[in-house]
């Protein structure tokens, strides 16, 4: 019975790790048909999906997994050190124009 659990239990993560692939990276459906071209979206999507959980893991600011995701889509193309944006959010930026 234990291992049946702690079977379970792996397969569980494996659900809510693709939940999380799908619903944070809004993937609807596969973009191109080969397999060569499901392969690589797939490939992708797990790199992102790996370093997103880096980034959440290595930040001292308790981010939720979402709130990363959408706090990083809006910041896309602001020019900032990341590693003290991840740590500390909602600092403002320093004045360059002292």
């Amino acid at each position: 019975a234990s291992t049946v659990a702690e079977l379970y239990k792996s397969r569980w993560q494996i659900e809510i790790f693709f939940r999380n692939l799908k619903q944070l990276l809004r993937i609807k459906s596969f973009i191109g048909t080969s397999r060569n071209a499901v392969e690589t979206q797939i490939w992708t999507a797990l790199t992102t999906m790996l370093l997103l959980c880096w980034l959440k893991h290595t930040a001292r600011y308790k981010w939720g997994l979402a709130n990363l995701v959408v706090s990083l889509r809006l910041n896309t193309f602001t020019k900032i050190d990341l590693e003290k944006w991840l740590n500390e959010p909602f600092k403002p930026p320093p004045d360059d124009n002292n």
